[in-house]
């Protein structure tokens, strides 16, 4: 199983928890809804957070040249997208027979729900990664800056941005010791 599919059958598992526990608690005092919503939303994002933090503290562990760790931006945001579109489409389908849970037309929960829950996951996700990092990093040695051409690529192929750029060995014959040389422009 993927990084971002193991992630967003997570959060697509909890934030369907988090729909029902917040429609049994409306129903149940219906002058709380704010508070109820926020405090939800608010360990959902808790959730996120940590394992985020984790990521970016593994992540930074394994890998102590910052040029050459994962791709975390791009894990967590397709995480998000399938936590929410998976989301909003169960809790839809579980509103057709529970009428406690607040739901809206199966178009609005897989556009403005499954955006919402896409942006929560990748922003405090993201978030997380970073301090993580930086948690990892503020104790480290400071690396010397390093060069790496012709990376293969292969746990990462899935979320990684420049894996085309590096697979079809675009990088390789670039020598980055010499300064590089530009003709002239005529003046004018």
């Amino acid at each position: 199983m993927s990084k971002w599919l193991l992630r967003g059958v997570v959060f697509a598992t909890a934030m369907v928890i988090v729909r029902l526990l917040q429609g049994a608690l409306i129903n149940a005092s219906p002058g709380n809804a704010t508070w109820f919503s926020l405090a939800l939303v608010t360990l959902f994002g808790i959730g996120v957070l940590i394992w985020g933090l984790i990521d970016g503290k593994s992540d930074a562990r394994r890998n102590p040249d910052p040029d050459r760790r994962a791709d975390m931006a791009m894990t967590w945001l397709i995480a998000g997208l399938f936590a929410g579109v998976v989301a909003g489409a169960v809790a839809w389908f579980i509103g057709l027979f529970y009428k406690s849970l607040y739901t809206d037309v199966l178009l609005n929960e897989l556009t403005t729900f499954a955006a919402f829950t896409a942006l929560v996951v990748f922003l405090v996700a993201v978030a997380g990664v970073t301090l993580g990092r930086w948690l990892v990093d503020r104790k480290a040695p400071p690396q010397p800056r390093q060069r790496h051409h012709g990376l293969a690529a292969d746990d990462r192929a899935d979320t990684d941005v420049f894996a085309a750029v590096s697979a079809n060995g675009a990088t390789e014959n670039v020598d980055t010791t010499q300064p590089v040389e530009y003709p002239e422009e005529p003046k004018q």
